[in-house]
């Protein structure tokens, strides 16, 4: 029998693990626009219970470990994976309720809770993803557990029989079978489980990786290294830059012997061509100078130095603002409100124009989790809320805030910006909330969206041979082209969309693209298009996306 002190060590070092391999699992990921990575998605959502179950002391049972976890996991959601990782720990909580300790039928009942939540929980299920693999652990545990009573055996049947249907996916998705990967979200539930087995056969809690080694000069494991200082200021100017060697360079360890005697918080990274810096100091040209002495700098990117006295100073004042726009609870004053997810000055005053009370700062690459989507119904000063999610990986975090709320909630099925515009645009606030919802939903279904962005990554993708960095043009979700440059992506793209019924074409352009180069677009497309269509011009700000284009 499992105790519940064991299981909390379980969770524990499946948490710290997943942290550990996110990037392996990140990696696997075949979709070759920047987006909310798996890997990255289901470390913050199970990261959100390690915290509490570390506070946990040994004589907690497997109802208490297990219910502490689901609740965390629940409220940490982020994305599609973690959503259905959560989903699968509340299953464990469902079948081990009441329980002071659990054998190998109690788990094998809590995975099937998991698995049949997870499944209803998904519009259109897809086999060769997670789901698939997690129906495979339940089906193997129901088996096992008729046989033996050994947790450990039981537990090392399951995660061989999830590996063997894991390897197995590439065949159900031929996406994945022509990049040559396996699921990610398959690969992340695998590791969870396999890192839960261990502790079960004796093996210690997991620690977390080392933030740097000298094999690893990533710029993300340099940044993870960066993070890891504390927030006390003890000198004024961050100082990051990459070096080339010279050929006589020489050892690294003498720079960073030499930084540390300006400045503190000092990373050093190196391979056999490069030197990755950072430091806090007051002297910043010193450190500038002492480099030259091992390579000459290289231009992308460039060295930077920052003010982090001003940067701490800037923070408290966002937080502070943060604060008084309203992410605290609110009495229902009105009959409707609304919550919409976007980033960009631009878009979030959009939003804030069109009516929405509440904007939650998030979208691709940053998928906010269910709280903090919870927090931002709970703000919003009216008895029944409208969601708009605008992006299709935070739908299933949004819905599952639903069931946390007393509000009444309605979450809208926006997977754009423009679809959630043009449903807040239909919005009629003498009607019922019934015919708000059929008139909003109708609205932003007949948008067509079109996206332009970056590749991420080398991929095989849908016909196309994608290098990163290529320039991507999304047609409602769909990769239609790649291209060498914006403006003509951009060009091809909203000729793609236009229609003969089209009237209008909103062209909302990024952080990443300047207002004249913008304006430029508007007027290309003013002239090339029919007299007919109208094309207008935003400054969203947004992220990631150098133009989103919506076309009615």
């Amino acid at each position: 029998m499992i105790t519940g002190s064991l299981l909390r060590d379980a969770f524990i070092s499946a948490g710290i693990t997943i942290a550990n391999k996110k990037r392996q699992v990140d990696e696997l990921n075949v979709y070759p626009v920047p987006d909310g990575d798996t890997g990255t998605n289901m470390s913050m959502t199970i990261g959100n219970a390690v915290g509490e179950l570390k506070r946990m002391n040994d004589s907690v049972t497997v109802a208490e470990v297990s219910s502490s976890a689901a609740s965390a996991l629940l409220r940490g959601a982020r994305g599609n994976s973690g959503v259905i990782l959560s989903l699968l720990f509340r299953g464990f909580a469902k079948g081990l309720a009441g329980l002071t300790s659990a054998g190998c039928s109690d788990f094998a009942n809590a995975l099937e809770y998991g698995v049949d939540a997870a499944y209803k929980a998904v519009m259109k299920p897809v086999e060769g993803t997670i789901l698939t693999v997690a129906k495979a652990a339940s089906v193997k545990a129901q088996e096992i557990a008729l046989s033996t009573n050994d947790d450990v055996v039981f537990w090392k049947e399951i995660c061989d029989e999830a590996e063997r249907v894991l390897n197995q996916t590439p065949e159900m998705l031929p996406v994945l079978k022509k990049a040559g990967v396996v699921d990610a979200g398959g690969m992340g539930f695998l590791v969870i489980i396999k890192a839960m087995t261990e502790v079960f056969d004796g093996k210690p809690v997991a620690s977390p990786a080392e933030t740097v080694t000298p094999e690893d000069t990533s710029y993300e494991s340099f940044k993870t290294a960066v993070s890891e200082f504390d927030e006390e200021i003890n000198f004024t100017y961050c100082t990051e830059f990459i070096i080339e060697k010279n050929p006589d360079c020489p050892d690294p360890l003498k720079l960073r012997a030499y930084l540390e005697t300006i400045g503190d918080c000092v990373v050093v990274v190196d391979d056999e061509k490069i030197i990755k810096v950072h430091v806090h100091t007051d002297s910043p040209g010193l450190a500038l100078q002492k480099a030259l002495e091992f390579g000459y700098f290289i231009n992308d990117p460039k060295p930077k130095v920052e003010n982090m006295r001003i940067q701490h100073e800037n923070k408290v004042k966002e937080a502070q603002t943060a604060e008084e726009a309203g992410f605290v609870p609110a009495e229902p004053e009105k009959e409707f409100g609304f919550v919409a997810v976007a980033a960009g000055h631009g878009l979030e005053a959009m939003f804030t124009d069109l009516g929405v009370d509440v904007v939650v700062k998030g979208g691709q690459t940053m998928n906010p989790a269910t709280e903090d989507i919870l927090r931002a119904i709970h703000a919003t000063p009216a008895r029944t809320v409208f969601v708009l999610p605008n992006n299709k990986n935070i739908i299933m975090a949004a819905e599952q805030a639903v069931k946390l709320t007393d509000r009444n909630v309605c979450v809208l099925q926006t997977r754009t910006i423009p679809q959630g515009i043009s449903a807040m645009l239909a919005f009629d606030e003498t009607a019922s909330l019934s015919d708000n919802r059929i008139a909003m939903t109708k609205a932003f279904e007949k948008v067509s969206t079109g996206l332009i962005t970056f590749a991420a990554r080398d991929s095989e993708y849908e016909g196309h041979s994608i290098k990163e960095g290529e320039i991507l043009a999304l047609d409602n979700g769909k990769l239609s082209f790649t291209e060498k440059d914006i403006n003509k992506a951009t060009y091809k793209l909203v000729k793609k969309l236009a229609k003969g019924d089209t009237s209008y074409v909103t062209l909302i352009h990024g952080a990443d693209v300047t207002e004249e180069n913008a304006e430029s677009m508007q007027q290309l497309l003013s002239a090339k298009l029919s007299d007919k269509i109208e094309v207008m011009l935003v400054n969203g700000g947004q992220p990631v996306y150098y133009y989103i284009i919506s076309v009615e």
